[in-house]
């Protein structure tokens, strides 16, 4: 994964060394070099085999790791949070990698995440244009029609985007407490995506939970427990985004 180019200040960013806006500035104040040539250019893009220094110390390139995590509700997917509540980094307190995660959950819904330090991995696989197929499981109030039920499969509008479910499955109905429990599969991951879908028709989430990420699933983990990804399971989401793309 080595012809991946980023913009320089991203790259000392994710270093740790500095802020991305801190980074801009050593770059327009001649302090950083790339390839022993001083660069003052913020468009200047590198790639993982460049030479980078700051200061006239050279920037250590971390091996690349992958974690699947089984995110908690009531977790911020960030590394941070200005309102000081769990994020879910916090999760991973002997990891020494910076890490961060692929794409996001909500704060209210559990499930799949993938967190790694390889951002050409990350790209790759939450890019909707790749479709990796993400299959989540919602208990929503009410039990829609099987009319209304095709509309997740043809998308509706909300706020001017299309919402969609490449398919769906009823799991269950429970007619004395007014529920279902539906498994949709989506190609994209817009915010908010299943929640907005489902308001649109009438039939808020109550509950939700992303069960599977391409070939991955939350076999053998429980809430709040993660696993490293093996380098077949590596492979194999890489094959698989990039075998979508070619189709």
């Amino acid at each position: 994964m080595s012809n991946t180019y980023e913009r320089l200040q991203k790259v000392i960013a994710q270093s740790g060394v500095t802020s991305r806006r801190k980074a801009e500035q050593l770059i327009i104040e001649g302090k950083v070099k790339v390839n022993n040539k001083v660069i003052t250019e913020l468009g200047t893009k590198v790639s993982p085999d460049d030479k980078i220094e700051v200061n006239g110390v050279q920037l250590e390139k971390e091996v690349p790791v992958y974690y699947l995590f089984y995110k908690p509700r009531g977790v911020i997917s960030s590394v941070k949070d200005e309102k000081g509540r769990k994020v879910v980094t916090d999760f991973f307190p002997e990891i020494e990698e910076r890490i961060y995660p692929v794409g996001r959950l909500d704060y209210d819904t559990s499930g799949i995440l993938l967190l790694t330090n390889d951002g050409e991995f990350a790209n790759l696989v939450m890019h909707p244009k790749h479709g990796v197929e993400k299959v989540y499981v919602a208990k929503i109030k009410g039990i829609p029609s099987k009319i209304e039920l095709g509309r997740l499969r043809k998308g509706v509008r909300d706020k001017g985007e299309i919402l969609k479910a490449i398919r769906y499955r009823i799991l269950s109905t429970d007619k004395k407490k007014n529920t279902m429990i539906l498994e949709l599969t989506l190609r994209e991951g817009k915010n908010r995506h299943v929640r907005r879908m489902m308001e649109q028709l009438g039939y808020p989430v109550m509950k939700l939970k992303r069960e599977q990420y391409g070939l991955l699933t939350l076999d053998g983990l429980s809430v709040g427990e993660y696993r490293k990804l093996t380098p077949k399971e590596v492979k194999q989401m890489v094959n698989l985004a990039t075998q979508i793309v070619e189709d």
